[in-house]
């Protein structure tokens, strides 16, 4: 059952809202589009094992929409950097939030790979985002070659960053991206995360 902190808590909601949903949202030169918002705190909050907000944002999320598939793949993707005892209850609650709103799961398959060529394509996609080198990284042992096959990343923040910005995005959206997750991680957590953009911008 979802507490009433509006009863309990009033002065505490206040100011937590008016932070949350109205400063860091509208903030002058930092705003991104509800989608991409809505995406980093689904993403934000299996990290930090938010599973009470997360329940509460989901929702939210699909009404701005972020779909089905969008929502999934989040979590999916989430488990080879959380593991899975970490990454199910957030599946449990996905599922239950998709079911309650009428959406008939399983959902369409979505993979663009099989399990047979897996390796190739994990490995070729590294190295579309951290460069040509990753193609001889899935052969260095067998933890790399599950990193290829299952995730397609490395696993430092500061790698992500440098691939993030291969693909197109630049510094500036990075740190929009950090801005908007700053109520659900706290300060320590998104400072470190500026730091990693900052250096991966500097090459």
């Amino acid at each position: 059952m979802m507490k009433n902190y509006r009863e309990t808590d009033p002065e505490f909601v206040e100011r937590v809202e008016h932070f949350a949903f109205d400063e860091v949202v509208n903030e002058p030169g930092q705003q991104l589009d509800e989608v991409t918002r809505h995406m980093a705190i689904l993403a934000t909050l299996l990290g930090c094992q938010g599973t009470d907000v997360f329940r509460r944002e989901l929702p939210q999320a699909l009404d701005v929409g972020v779909t089905p598939v969008m929502a999934k793949e989040i979590v999916y993707q989430a488990v080879d950097y959380l593991g899975m005892g970490r990454v199910l209850p957030f599946l449990d609650i996905t599922n239950e939030v998709l079911t309650a709103r009428g959406v008939a799961l399983p959902l369409e398959g979505q993979a663009t790979t099989t399990m047979e060529d897996r390796l190739e394509n994990g490995a070729q996609a590294q190295a579309d985002i951290f460069g040509t080198q990753m193609l001889e990284a899935c052969k260095a042992g067998h933890i790399n070659r599950w990193l290829a096959a299952n995730c397609c990343c490395e696993p430092q923040l500061t790698s992500h960053a440098k691939g993030n910005m291969n693909l197109g995005n630049d510094k500036d959206f990075l740190i929009w991206v950090t801005s908007q997750c700053l109520p659900y991680i706290g300060s320590p957590r998104s400072l470190n995360a500026v730091t990693c953009v900052n250096k991966a911008a500097e090459g």
